[in-house]
């Protein structure tokens, strides 16, 4: 069989990346992964002023064209030239990352399944859910500490993108989702059921 495409999304700040991370040391070089964050759309016509106030958090704010065709790609064995994107200036870098196939693909992001192109082409999806409180938390830490923004900054995002975004459509698709992880990778039982039920497949 072709590779297996597995999706793991959830709100900003839920723990996406920590189960993605886990996953992918679990398969090591069985594995590879795309994340949503790299496809956001390139915004060289605009300030940088205007970049800072763009909704980065509904769905057109992402190539989904390019992020459709690169998974398509990958789980048929073929390489690919994936997007970066340079968070401290709120666009897409000029340096794309290679990214090799493999039999296991992780792919994470904030609306895969909100995507229906995206989400069909997902094997097994997986639903980060973690209380708003703790989420936001995480988002303040990353943003300030990891992307250099002000707090002032993330709280003003926070309240006007993020959270009717997550309202509207983060929480509406884990509908689509097969399995529901609360608190993601340090979810250890789930971990284990998810490894096992991607070894099914090997």
């Amino acid at each position: 069989m072709g590779a297996l495409a597995v999706g793991v999304a959830g709100g900003s700040g839920s723990g996406k990346t920590t189960l993605t991370r886990a996953l992918l040391e679990e398969f090591g070089n069985r594995s590879t992964v795309l994340f949503q964050d790299n496809y956001y759309k390139r915004n060289d016509h605009l300030a940088f002023e205007e970049r800072t106030q763009l909704n980065y958090d509904a769905p057109e704010a992402f190539d989904i064209d390019l992020m459709v065709d690169q998974v398509r790609q990958l789980k048929s064995g073929v390489p690919i030239e994936c997007p970066v994107y340079d968070f401290t200036e709120h666009n897409r870098s000029a340096e794309t990352l290679t990214v090799e196939p493999a039999p296991v693909i992780l792919v994470e992001g904030i609306l895969l399944f909100a995507e229906p192109r995206l989400c069909e082409l997902l094997d097994i999806r997986l639903f980060v859910d973690t209380d708003a409180d703790v989420r936001i938390l995480r988002r303040i830490r990353r943003d300030v500490v990891e992307r250099g923004r002000s707090l002032e900054s993330v709280e003003e995002q926070y309240l006007s993108t993020v959270k009717p975004m997550h309202e509207l459509y983060v929480e509406p698709s884990k509908r689509r989702a097969d399995l529901i992880v609360p608190e993601g990778g340090h979810n250890t039982v789930a971990l284990d059921m998810i490894v096992h039920r991607i070894r099914r497949e090997f």
